[in-house]
């Protein structure tokens, strides 16, 4: 089945974990907006698609897999974990990693809010004093608890959900290396406290396809329009 990838074309954010799924199993996919304007690629493209299809969804990313449109970035793993062969084969492996997708999406969001606590409408220099004072709660209490809750959950196994890496896990690689990237100070000094979980993004790192991908041009780097952005004075002491 080949896929196509609807989402942003300058920033990892959301749609990245869904990239990872696709470029792990080495599937067949497009990542529409980043083909070349003429070819009905680019950013424009996202909004005139997105009102061309049916159900509508509310935002990217969106996969289209034949006659399917899906939109949520759990939604979309879910769909494809089983198809990838990123999934537990029975029903409460499934849940389970769904489970923990939904936990990172949380996360994720916390993540986000801390660059922009008041609204996402308005411009980070808006809102930066709100920003630290959201920075200090976010990395004392909020980073420990949900990096914790990780950590616990790889007692015994070297993956998530069972004996086979899933989704969960690629996903879980990507957040600890965003938050290595917006909080390396705060990611330093809870590295004592995570040796699973840092293990478990090292391996994830060391996939074959992922190899390649990570060193390749398809692979956004991180930068300070996504979801993960490194502001040095919200990693302060």
């Amino acid at each position: 089945m080949a896929y196509e990838l609807h989402y942003w074309p300058g920033i990892q954010g959301r749609g990245e974990f869904v990239r990872l799924a696709l470029e792990d199993a080495g599937a067949d996919y497009v990542d529409v907006a980043r083909l070349p304007v003429d070819q009905g690629g680019g950013e424009r493209a996202l909004g005139r698609r997105r009102r061309g299809m049916a159900p509508e969804p509310f935002a990217p990313p969106i996969l289209v897999a034949d006659n399917l449109v899906i939109a949520q970035t759990a939604n979309i793993l879910m769909f494809l974990g089983p198809r990838l062969g990123l999934a537990p084969p029975d029903e409460p492996g499934r849940l389970r990693v769904n489970q923990l997708q939904l936990t990172l999406a949380d996360l994720v969001s916390e993540a986000h809010d801390v660059h922009h606590p008041i609204a996402p409408v308005l411009y980070y220099e808006d809102q930066k004093a709100e920003a630290k004072a959201a920075s200090v709660h976010f990395r004392a209490d909020r980073m420990p608890d949900y990096l914790g809750y990780f950590e616990r959950q790889l007692a015994g196994s070297l993956w998530l959900a069972g004996e086979a890496a899933s989704y969960a896990d690629l996903s879980l690689f990507q957040v600890v290396r965003g938050l290595e990237y917006a909080f390396p100070n705060t990611m330093a000094a809870l590295a004592v406290q995570l040796p699973k979980t840092l293990a478990l993004a090292d391996r994830v790192a060391a996939r074959p396809r992922l190899v390649a991908y990570l060193a390749s041009p398809r692979r956004i780097p991180f930068n300070e329009q996504g979801i993960f952005r490194r502001y040095p004075e919200l990693d302060e002491a």
